[in-house]
């Protein structure tokens, strides 16, 4: 695809910017708080592998690189970095493929994935990386968005891909030899820029409809730059002798999940994959078996941490890294009440747009309705949707951000590339933000998500924040219920504990006491589950799909 100009605009010293904030009230723009973190100059040509094989020490880390919790084998590093090159010859000479061809990968975690990945990208190919679980209907379109000339799959995953895209099995013998290789050296056939496309990961953005996001070598360099410009000095942990080990528990075809892979590795940690399953028990099964000092958790997997009675070893655990959907302060509480000595850590970031905001050390952590301060070399605007003005400190608008870490676009689409990039770089993330005055990102809601009460807007994730803290509530979601004096009203569907017998009127004066009046809710309904995805986003079309058809039953 077409590159997308992108200004990378290094943090200001200007005598505007707030140092508390970051605020530029000249500018309008809210600056990183953290120190900047040099970059590699934009027309050196390097690879994301190049970039992360040079972080790496001298002599190579005496542990495991990568570690599959389902089989418990594991790769070192050198045998990885000697995958890494036979792969890549083999992909080159026997395969084909070179810089800007689409390898489609469709299979679980495993540890022959990540020598994959990082041999696709030294050689400038681009990886699109794919859920298992999808459908053959499901995966023609992602074939058709990102137009693959290669996939790499499994014998139990290959039958569900178009039979016309090349297929490369990874537990076939073939495969297996590309993995051990002559180690011949391979010239290579073109330079990689860091602005090339390296991933080609699907978003559904803010229109619900799957896009493929094309993301760079660049973006992925600024990430992992920004974890290791503020990784702890051995002196500054808690257990100095203890070996970095992240429990990595998105699967390697998310972002989340590919993203801390790649920085595991390139900070010479090790990274233990699930795959995405198992649950809360299996992660902590595994985190206690190889003395995990970082997880890697959705927000199910914390509430589900946090409510668990059975005795677990974390000794080793120094923090939780949380992100992909809201978490609940209430469920932050009963964490940290349940685990007084790991750090929560929440982060914000998007397929889009990278890592956006996190939190570093213990004090970040306390502010538990945040998703942290900007990461570095990160700018931010808050923006009213309706009248494009430009907010301040404490003002609620949506996000808009830039910086190297943000996708060159969406691949084939202009017209959405049009309506989410505005002039100058920036970024729409569609989520409604604010920023306190020291700093401190916070998500009220999805733009789109936002309730049209007459001619108020009402946040869902406001009142489910409120339900939560009602006794007798385990769960909550609110979405429009159709009506034809308000257009729309709140309406809540509640999953009660145990026992518990609420009432809906009960629930109703609840919040009637602490919110605006538009802000109400106006109808309840109890249910025993609240649809999410794996990541803990409510679905919300599901709820919405539900009490649509409700009223209409009704007429």
């Amino acid at each position: 695809m077409e590159e997308k100009a992108v200004t990378l605009t290094p943090p200001s010293t200007s005598p505007a910017i707030d140092p508390r904030s970051g605020f530029d009230a000249v500018s309008r723009t809210f600056h990183s708080l953290r120190p900047p973190v040099q970059l590699p100059a934009r027309d050196r040509p390097l690879s994301f592998t190049s970039y992360a094989v040079s972080l790496l020490p001298s002599p190579l880390p005496p542990l495991p690189a990568v570690v599959d919790a389902a089989t418990g084998d594991a790769l070192s590093f050198p045998d990885l970095l000697s995958q890494i090159h036979s792969l890549a010859a083999a992909l080159r000479t026997e395969v084909g493929l070179s810089k800007g061809h689409v390898a489609f990968i469709l299979c679980p975690a495993r540890l022959d994935v990540p020598p994959l990945y990082l041999a696709l990208l030294s050689l400038g190919a681009v990886i699109s990386a794919a859920n298992p679980a999808s459908t053959a209907a499901e995966l023609a379109r992602l074939v058709g968005l990102s137009k693959p000339r290669v996939a790499f799959a499994t014998s139990e995953t290959a039958a569900k891909l178009p039979g016309d895209v090349p297929t490369i099995l990874l537990d076939s013998p073939r495969f297996r030899s590309f993995l051990a290789g002559s180690g011949g050296e391979v010239p290579p056939e073109e330079e990689v820029g860091q602005m090339d496309v390296a991933v080609i990961q699907y978003s559904s953005g803010t229109t619900g409809m799957v896009k493929a996001a094309a993301l760079s070598h660049l973006n992925f360099i600024a990430m992992v730059a920004g974890f290791h410009a503020s990784r702890k000095l051995p002196a500054e942990r808690r257990r100095r002798e203890a070996p970095d080990v992240t429990v990595v528990g998105a699967p390697l075809f998310h972002s989340m999940g590919f993203f801390f892979l790649l920085k595991g590795i390139a900070l010479g940690e090790t990274t233990v994959v699930m795959g995405g399953g198992g649950g809360a028990r299996e992660m902590l099964r595994v985190a206690e078996k190889y003395r995990a000092t970082s997880l890697t958790a959705s927000p199910p997997v914390v509430v589900a941490m946090a409510r668990w009675e059975e005795k677990i070893d974390l000794a080793a655990l120094e923090f939780v890294t949380c992100g992909g959907a809201p978490l609940h302060e209430a469920a932050a509480h009963q964490f940290i009440s349940r685990f007084p000595g790991v750090e929560l850590r929440q982060g914000y970031g998007s397929t889009e747009g990278g890592g956006i905001a996190r939190m570093i050390d213990r004090e970040e952590c306390l502010h538990l309705r945040s998703v942290g301060r900007l990461s570095q070399n990160v700018e931010a605007k808050i923006v009213d949707s309706v009248t494009g003005e430009t907010l301040s400190i404490g003002q609620t608008g949506e996000l808009w951000i830039r910086g190297p870490s943000i996708m060159i676009g969406y691949a084939g689409d202009e017209k959405a590339n049009a309506s989410t990039f505005a002039t100058g770089g920036w970024l729409k993330t569609g989520d409604l933000c604010y920023f306190n005055q020291d700093g401190f990102l916070f998500i009220v809601d999805r733009l789109k998500e936002m309730i049209k009460y007459k001619a108020y807007q009402v946040p869902p994730a406001e009142l489910e924040h409120l339900l939560l803290s009602l006794p007798g509530v385990a769960d909550a979601a609110v979405v429009p219920y159709p009506h034809v004096e308000a257009g729309q009203i709140p309406m809540a569907f509640i999953v009660r504990q145990p026992g518990n017998n609420l009432k809906e009127t009960e629930i109703m004066d609840f919040i009637a006491k602490q919110v605006a009046p538009y802000k109400k809710i106006r109808k309840v309904v109890f249910t025993s589950s609240i649809p999410k995805t794996a990541s803990g986003k409510i679905l919300r079309r599901q709820l919405r799909n539900h009490s649509i058809y409700s009223s209409m039953s009704r007429l």
